[in-house]
């Protein structure tokens, strides 16, 4: 089934966590030592600084309450972006799916309170697979009987894990940012873009190196997680471009944004040059499930038809998947 990407969005809250701000909170980290481990200049939150500063979010529990956006919020507005883009209206969505790494909430969905924001009526419910839920969505959507897909799908992916962040643990500290993405699909009307060879693999033998308990902070085996990262996105990039790149088209990468070295280290193994590598994780930090989706939608207006994007993810389960995104009518 060809899916077509029609819009994109993106949203990120305004407060911003700096460097300074970091340095400030004596975890023992400097702006040196965090932009020459992870590249990562600043990132948002939905947090308030203070509450960040005053309690360390010793207590993720009370980090919902004091949330200044939720994730309600944030997915409507990357999705309002992704609409507006797309041509359509809000009427004309026939299904809304969301996912997140760290849901506001377990029960309602919260592809249906995001649906709830924007007055959307039609069935809604989430695919949750961590920094890789967008990934899986398409996934999902590629493996349904095309008959009986609503002529435009809503995807939203907001995440907001500063709230499981411990703020006296640098290694966690330094990554995190909070944003939302969000598409709407068809697979009966063209837009900018195709979505081709998307695939979707777990080793679920990993299920441990990465973990958000409920009610919990986020942990994670770092070392192995940045090894199986590299590993599986390289591995990823080779098979999207042995598969898709010619003389006639731009081949392009965007990775999943944990941290600028990580992303480097891929295009090193790659050969992938500097002006066809897209990242937004300097400014922004690790988005998760939001992370790769917001770059495309920030250079939407720069994307043209001869483009290809090997887009290439992971997450925890562990999980990783790909797609390419192909610009161009005529693609």
């Amino acid at each position: 089934m060809t899916l077509h990407l029609l819009g994109i969005g993106h949203f990120h809250p305004d407060t911003e966590i700096t460097n300074r701000f970091l340095e400030e909170l004596s975890i023992g980290t400097d702006d040196e030592w965090i932009v020459e481990r992870v590249g990562i200049h600043s990132r948002r939150t939905v947090l308030p600084l203070n509450y960040i500063r005053e309690t360390r979010n010793a207590d993720p529990r009370g980090a919902v309450e004091a949330a200044l956006v939720s994730n309600a919020i944030m997915g409507s507005r990357a999705a309002e972006v992704a609409i507006a883009r797309a041509g359509i209206s809000r009427e004309e969505i026939g299904m809304v799916v969301s996912g997140s790494s760290a849901p506001d909430s377990s029960t309602p969905a919260e592809a249906c309170t995001i649906a709830a924001e924007l007055g959307i009526e039609a069935p809604a419910f989430d695919v949750d697979s961590a920094c890789t839920s967008f990934y899986t969505q398409l996934y999902l959507l590629s493996l349904m009987d095309p008959a009986r897909v609503p002529d435009y799908v809503l995807l939203a992916v907001p995440e907001s894990l500063t709230k499981t962040v411990d703020y006296n643990d640098r290694a966690t500290a330094v990554l995190w940012g909070d944003g939302a993405a969000a598409a709407v699909i068809s697979t009966r009307h063209s837009g900018r873009a195709r979505i081709l060879a998307n695939t979707l693999e777990s080793s679920p033998a990993g299920a441990d190196k990465v973990r958000v308990p409920r009610g919990g902070h986020f942990t994670q085996n770092g070392r192995t997680v940045q090894t199986f990262g590299i590993k599986r996105m390289t591995h990823r990039v080779a098979a999207l471009r042995g598969e898709f790149e010619s003389d006639a088209r731009r081949f392009h990468f965007v990775g999943h944004q944990a941290n600028l070295r990580m992303l480097e280290s891929v295009c090193r193994r790659c050969n992938i040059p500097a002006d066809r590598h897209h990242t937004n994780v300097e400014w922004f930090g690790n988005t998760g499930c939001a992370s790769s989706a917001s770059v495309i939608s920030m250079n939407w207006e720069k994307w043209i038809d001869r483009d290809d994007l090997a887009v290439v993810g992971v997450g925890a389960g562990l999980t990783w998947s790909s797609y390419l995104l192909r610009f161009g009518s005529d693609a």
